[in-house]
């Protein structure tokens, strides 16, 4: 395997920064420093793809990331990660909100191909495989976020989702609760399945006699959690709702405030997520907590170094989830009062 630009940093004990300083005659370096990178890059050999294309104007040093939603704060720190690191490594980040339309996402993936980019990480959840497919096979380096696309030859960070509804469920199970609502983002997006999948099979494993209750509806923010909440509370004995990220948990806990309903004494909340909002909002949100920023840092790590060797990254990454318990959820009424 070529050396990349990580293990001039690592051998030069600098960080991967000052290696793309030197590399690209940019910044302040001391000369001592400078010699000592130019030394391993002469020991290791390197030769950096991109070179004969920057010096024909073509290279970008920049990254495409298509994202579906920026006042997302999911997304949002998942941004801090992926410009992090990418800063580190000297490389900027252009970033393109697509506001889960698909023709706007159409129309940024033709502007970040006409751009040039080295690389696009794509975190929309709706991107057809074979689009993202077609970049690869146009020597684009392309990492996908929060989905896993099966049977392709494309880098992949995501979350564990199935085992974070799994946790999700037996949580709410171990509380007792026997009549639970799920708010979902749009089932044609493969993070929501598996959340799904994932609480349905926690529910017959761990408690079999449990009525879940799916609403027909499903979005993201947080009127549409409220506008399913009341629906779910009004229809149906619930006790407890899992809502499949921290914004629509956030418009359940609204809905249960308009409703009179107490949280968690009435109805227990638990989310998905652990974005800033699970700790501002009241009660302080139960909610499986994503590696978010490590997310970030992880894609573009991956899709530095397919930049860095010319190789298409192959690596699926998959980060484990963490239930963070906090005072929207409670042991179900009835049981509190038996155990008086």
């Amino acid at each position: 395997m070529k050396p990349t630009i990580y293990d001039i940093a690592r051998l030069s004990g600098v960080s991967t920064a000052t290696v793309s300083h030197v590399l690209n005659n940019t910044g302040r370096v001391r000369a001592t420093t400078q010699e000592k990178v130019l030394r391993v890059i002469n020991e290791l050999e390197y030769q950096r793809d991109t070179t004969a294309s920057a010096l024909a104007g073509k290279n970008s040093y920049s990254i495409g990331f298509l994202v579906p939603d920026v006042n997302n704060l999911y997304f949002a720190e998942i941004l801090r990660g992926v410009e992090d690191e990418a800063f580190q490594c000297g490389y900027s980040i252009l970033i393109c909100n697509t506001d889960h339309d698909q023709e706007k996402e159409r129309t940024y993936l033709k502007m970040l191909r006409n751009k040039r980019m080295d690389g696009i990480i794509i975190a929309t959840g709706s991107t057809p495989s074979a689009v993202i497919e077609d970049l690869a096979r146009d020597n684009i380096h392309v990492t996908v976020l929060s989905r896993e696309i099966p049977d392709t030859s494309i880098a992949t960070v995501t979350v564990d989702n199935y085992l974070g509804g799994y946790m999700a469920a037996q949580h709410l199970a171990a509380l007792r609760h026997r009549h639970i609502g799920f708010i979902t983002e749009p089932l044609t997006i493969g993070s929501s399945r598996d959340r799904l999948r994932g609480f349905e099979t926690a529910l017959c494993d761990e408690a079999p006699q449990t009525r879940m209750y799916l609403s027909n509806d499903s979005g993201f923010g947080i009127q549409t959690g409220t506008r399913i909440a009341t629906e779910l509370i009004t229809k149906h004995p619930v006790s407890a709702i899992f809502a499949a990220n921290d914004q629509l948990a956030v418009g359940a806990i609204q809905a249960c405030r308009q409703l009179g309903k107490r949280v968690p004494e009435d109805i227990s909340i638990i989310g998905f997520d652990d974005t800033v909002l699970a700790k501002i909002v009241h009660p302080p949100l139960t909610t499986i907590a994503q590696p978010m920023y490590e997310l970030g840092k992880r894609a573009a790590s991956l899709t530095v170094t397919s930049i860095e060797t010319g190789r298409q990254a192959l690596e699926g990454v998959i980060l484990k989830p963490e239930l963070v318990v906090r005072e929207s959820t409670g042991m179900f009424e009835s049981e509190r009062t038996d155990a008086r």
